[in-house]
């Protein structure tokens, strides 16, 4: 009788132990992870996501599954999973920054419900005009809608998002009037561009990159501080006379806040080394973004400056939602 109850004792104590194992950064991850993605699949962040997920995987010897919970749902998902690590939400600057410079209410807070992994990748927002365009340089359209307030239209892909607060932005540094219209998506804005409803338009690179190399689009400036590898010619707005000046988009991964801090940091070392590889940064480039390798800290620090940044543009620009 003792001797069968010292054999369950060490079981048991067995079990707490490898369980205890288990959870500690250097065994992580001990079974599979999920990506939440608060986009639909094949939406540029769904793509990024996929590419993550794949090298973790080979990576840690354990799944890495991609799970599409689109918009707010997704991003409240991601807060109420079990802070263990083993449930991620790629975010980005649209639904850390800008829904909450531009909502009244939401149901998730970025600083309070997540902590910060670190970075994956920016995209920048680049201004673009049709090739017969009259329009050559920034320069050029800026003092074309200073000579005729209110007569250019310039187009943004999507409302309340990245693009509509940079074009938005924009339009204040430079002290200029023009009629902003906004779109649904990227694709309608890409279309009206293409068929001359709009003059101007203010997406993505990665949106706007297929029709910039066929031609049919001419890139005046891009908003990122430095020019970026998929086009090192073309000027930054910073460049053409807005000295400062940086708008982009950019995806990131969080974690539910109270994820232990040594899972966090193994996690984000993993991610860095990750986007180091020369593989994945010429797959991330070839998508119309630029790797951004930033660990937990840093990176942390760049989101509360963005969100504080995006609070004051949008109050700027007298944009605001509620639903």
């Amino acid at each position: 009788m003792l001797l069968r109850l010292l054999v369950l004792l060490v079981l048991a104590l067995s079990g707490t132990v490898g369980e205890a194992i288990a959870q500690t950064p250097s065994a992580f991850p001990s079974r599979p992870v999920h990506f939440i993605v608060p986009f639909p699949p094949g939406q540029a962040t769904d793509i990024l996501a996929r590419l993550v997920a794949e090298r973790l995987t080979a990576t840690w010897g354990q799944q890495v599954y991609v799970e599409n919970k689109p918009g707010i749902p997704g991003m409240i998902a991601g807060h109420n999973a079990a802070p263990d690590g083993y449930t991620m939400t790629i975010a980005t600057s649209g639904m850390l920054v800008v829904n909450p410079s531009v909502y009244d209410k939401l149901p998730y807070d970025t600083l309070n419900d997540y902590t910060f992994i670190g970075g994956l990748a920016i995209t920048p927002m680049v201004v673009v005009v049709s090739a017969d365009s009259p329009y050559k340089t920034l320069a050029d359209l800026i003092e074309a809608a200073r000579r005729e307030p209110g007569k250019l239209n310039i187009g943004y892909g999507g409302i309340n998002n990245t693009q509509h607060l940079t074009g938005e932005y924009l339009k204040y540094v430079a002290g200029v009037n023009m009629v902003g219209i906004t779109y649904k998506g990227s694709a309608n804005a890409v279309t009206d561009l293409l068929g001359g409803q709009i003059s101007i338009l203010v997406d993505s690179l990665a949106a706007t990159l297929p029709q910039i190399k066929a031609g049919k689009f001419r890139a005046l400036a891009i908003s990122t501080l430095e020019r970026v590898p998929q086009m090192p010619d073309l000027p930054t707005v910073a460049e053409s006379g807005y000295p400062g000046f940086e708008s982009i988009g950019w995806q990131g991964l969080v974690v539910p806040k109270g994820t232990p801090p040594d899972i966090v940091d193994k996690i984000s070392r993993d991610i860095a080394r990750l986007l180091a590889d020369p593989q994945m940064q010429a797959r991330l480039i070839d998508k119309g973004m630029v790797p951004d390798p930033r660990g937990a800290g840093p990176w942390s620090q760049f989101v509360r400056a963005e969100l504080a940044k995006w609070t004051e543009a949008a109050k700027r620009a007298n944009i605001r939602a509620t639903e």
